[in-house]
């Protein structure tokens, strides 16, 4: 994703811009969001209508949203993401502008232009800020790459071909190769 300018950028920057323009904001750089294709949209439904009706049949208290949706994942005003998936299961975390705060699990789904973004610059910055879940689904790759920073372990490699489960629901399972 190209950089808008090198830092200083402020959530307040961000409510300036132009109508329609999607950035995000990490650590005072805004980067610029490019247009998501059809895959892309395909698997975000697809994740987010399993992980709601999961919630919904199980009477769970958490809310899943899909992007565009505005996650503070930190207390400053120098990060702000719109994760593909984000699913917040503390209601106070949650005010008619977005998330303020890590969400429970987050999932990305990659393109070519969000690949560094996914796999470096957002999982350090997810990790500190406390999420417990993090997924990056890889279409191009075929595989879902699983971070449960709560549990302090490597990432697991899971290929769309097998079932992926998350840590906050240990009895949800998803095959990614059924979702495209």
């Amino acid at each position: 994703m190209p950089q808008l300018k090198s830092e200083g950028f402020t959530i307040e920057d961000i409510y300036q811009l132009p109508e329609g323009q999607r950035v995000e904001l990490i650590d005072g750089v805004a980067y610029n969001m490019a247009p998501p294709g059809r895959i892309h949209q395909k698997l975000i439904s697809n994740f987010t209508r399993i992980i709601g009706n999961y919630i919904e049949n199980n009477r769970g208290d958490c809310e899943v949203y899909p992007a565009p949706f505005a996650v503070f994942v930190t207390a400053d005003d120098k990060n702000y993401v719109e994760p593909d998936i984000s699913v917040i299961c503390d209601p106070l975390k949650l005010n008619e502008k977005g998330c303020y705060g890590a969400p429970d699990l987050i999932i990305e789904v990659v393109s070519e232009s969000s690949r560094k973004m996914d796999y470096a610059t957002k999982m350090n910055l997810y990790s500190n800020a406390g999420v417990r879940e993090y997924w990056i689904v890889d279409p191009q790759k075929e595989r879902t790459t699983v971070y449960r920073f709560e549990e302090d372990m490597a990432p697991i490699i899971v290929p769309f071909s097998q079932d992926l489960t998350a840590g906050i629901y240990k009895d949800l399972k998803i095959k990614v190769s059924e979702l495209r």
